[in-house]
Formats: C-alpha cells, sequence, structure tokens
C-alpha cells in the first residue's frame, strides 16, 4: 500500500553498495524507517533530499510483512541549511533529533509532536540562541508525552513551594524539598531556574523563545532539560557529551589571551 505524509529526516546510514536506510519522524504515522533504493549513486533520483534534519513530502510502500517501508519519493519542503552550515545549530538540532528517538516509539503518531519538532528545527536554522531553542523544545517535548514535572509543591510532602533547598526529582515527578530529597536522583535546582520553569509554562512558542534570563541560568535550565530527557531515555544521550565537548571548545576559544611580560 502506497502512503504519502509530512516527514523529517532524523537518521540514515549506507545499505549494502547503494542503498540507505533512512529514519523519518512522519506525521501521520510516527517514526518509522526505510530502504530508499539506489540513493546513494551519484545519479540518484533523490539526489540531496535525504539529508539530517530536512523536511519533506514522503511518499512510501508498506507491505505489512517487515517493519521497513520502501522510500519511493522524498520531495523537499524546508531544507533547514542553516542548521547544518553551523556546528553549534547542527549539535542542538541532533540531539533534538535524539530526544524524539529515545522518548517515542515506532510508528506511533503524535502529530502535535511532530509540529513542535518542525518548528524547533525552523527557530533553530537561524537563532543566535541555539541552546535556548533546544532547550524549550525538549520541556515542551517532555510535557506532550506526559512527563511534566510539578513545581509548585513537594511531590513527597505537599509542602508549597517555595522552599529552601529544592531538588528536582524527575523519577518522582517533580520538586521535592531538602528533608524528602533521599534519592540520589534528585537535582539541586534554584528558585530561579523554578521561576523560569514556571514562566515558560505560560508563554508560547514564539514567546518562550524570546525570552531572555542572564547566561547562567539559562545555562541551568539548559542542564536541567538535559538530565530530565536522559533520565526518561534511560541513558545519557549520545549527543549531550558532543554538546559538552563543543561548550568546552567554545568557552576556551571566548577566553581572554594571557597577558605577556617581558
Amino acid at each position: 500500500m502506497i502512503h504519502r505524509t509530512p516527514a523529517v529526516v532524523i537518521g540514515r546510514r549506507a545499505l549494502g553498495e547503494s542503498d540507505r536506510l533512512v529514519s523519518f519522524y512522519t506525521r501521520e504515522y510516527g517514526k518509522l524507517t526505510g530502504v530508499a533504493k539506489s540513493a546513494r549513486r551519484p545519479r540518484s533520483r533523490f539526489g540531496s533530499a535525504l539529508e539530517l534534519f530536512t523536511l519533506g513530502d514522503l511518499v512510501f510502500f508498506d507491505t505489512g510483512r517487515s517493519e521497513l517501508v520502501r522510500v519511493d519519493h522524498f520531495d523537499i519542503a524546508e531544507p533547514y541549511v542553516g542548521v547544518r552550515e553551523d556546528l553549534e545549530r547542527l549539535a542542538q538540532a541532533a540531539w533534538a533529533i535524539e530526544c524524539v528517538t529515545r522518548l517515542s516509539a515506532d510508528r506511533d503518531p503524535h502529530p502535535a509532536l511532530f509540529r513542535l519538532l518542525v518548528r524547533n528545527l525552523r527557530a533553530l536554522n537561524a537563532s543566535a540562541r541555539p541552546a535556548w531553542v533546544a532547550a524549550c523544545f525538549a520541556l515542551r517535548t517532555v510535557d506532550l508525552l506526559g512527563h511534566r514535572p510539578r513545581i509548585d509543591r513537594c511531590v513527597s510532602c505537599g509542602r508549597a513551594h517555595p522552599f529552601p533547598r529544592a531538588h528536582l526529582d524527575v523519577e518522582a515527578g517533580g520538586l521535592v524539598c531538602d528533608g524528602c530529597a533521599v534519592s540520589s536522583d534528585a537535582a539541586p535546582v534554584s528558585g530561579g531556574v523554578v521561576g523560569a520553569l514556571r514562566r515558560l509554562r505560560e508563554l508560547a512558542w514564539d514567546d518562550a523563545l524570546r525570552l531572555t534570563l542572564a547566561p547562567s541560568l539559562e545555562g541551568e535550565v539548559g542542564t536541567l532539560t538535559e538530565r530530565i530527557v536522559a533520565h526518561l531515555s534511560g541513558r545519557h544521550l549520545r549527543s549531550t557529551r558532543f554538546l559538552a565537548q563543543l561548550r568546552r571548545s567554545l568557552a576556551h576559544v571566548a577566553e581572554p589571551p594571557a597577558p605577556r611580560f617581558r
């Protein structure tokens, strides 16, 4: 049976001598993987359409006898070239894609998550704050998938926030006070972070992207979202390690040169 759906390329690898195995996140069918015949040949009819992060119109055949589908064609709608041409945008896009891959099941459609992924890639394509875009995306993804942490009170004893020395326990489902923070997975969070999370829940997507925080607070929110996603997926994402290396490299470049004395 032939199917057509909007889709984003979220993974690809070589298959045999000339074919390519391509993973998509689609609007109607969720996450699926297909074989693109002869996609690696110089004069392939797919051309550059199957580049990572590309949004397009996917047409595929599904016999129902295999988990793999056969990709008939993929017409580009938005290539998001700006994502691939900037290292930090590329890294944040890869992290967002891995969030979707780890937190969603095969062939489990979630149109709202698909729309959010497209919004994220569109924002990353030109944003000067790619880390903030990715953090906003991750928080909304967690909410959409039903894992929103409770931040108005301690989920263990019921004590209303604010309270000193708050922690976020993802497994428990939200904030815990210092006296209830017995889990090793409970991460300390500042009042500023809790306030930022509360504000982000109130804002529309475009307004959330424009929200300005102190760099240290923005970094705390980003680190917390990475921790939440790692817990929900059962392990640290591979792209998180690359992001950490990239941050160290950028910090080193930004450091002023040491004074030279004669």
